[in-house]
């Protein structure tokens, strides 16, 4: 999945005793209600936002990834995340200048029909 708009923050690398590495970016859409979008960007990608800077436009290459965690009280909750692994500057012509971590990273397969019914259309509800 790609996001486009415009870089609202970038938070500094966060690293934990384990050693695992995160860092967040704030985009915000560029739409009828624009939105706040937490992106997270994890190990090897955090050096991703080292070229970029908030104002700027971009697209990002995103996966969704979902967590299950069972509370102490033995309560089952799910949690989403939004995870970078590409990005690229939006130039003033509208083209793109794509920036990767690795040279190596296999690309998504590109989708022949429009079966997500996820997906967003145009229409003017705010949600």
């Amino acid at each position: 999945m790609e996001l486009q708009g415009t870089i609202k923050k970038i938070t500094e690398v966060q690293t934990f005793p384990s050693g695992f590495q995160k860092r967040e970016m704030v985009l915000l859409t560029e739409e009828q209600y624009p939105q706040p979008i937490n992106i997270e960007f994890v190990q090897d990608k955090v050096d991703l936002l080292n070229n970029y800077s908030e104002g700027e436009k971009v697209k990002v290459s995103i996966n969704i990834r979902g967590r299950e965690w069972t509370s102490p009280q033995n309560e089952v909750k799910y949690f989403n995340s939004i995870v970078g692994w590409k990005m690229e500057k939006i130039a003033d012509g509208g083209s793109f200048e794509p920036t990767q971590a690795s040279p190596g990273m296999q690309q998504a397969a590109p989708q022949t029909a429009k079966t997500n019914v996820f997906e967003e259309e145009d229409d003017d509800l705010p949600f």
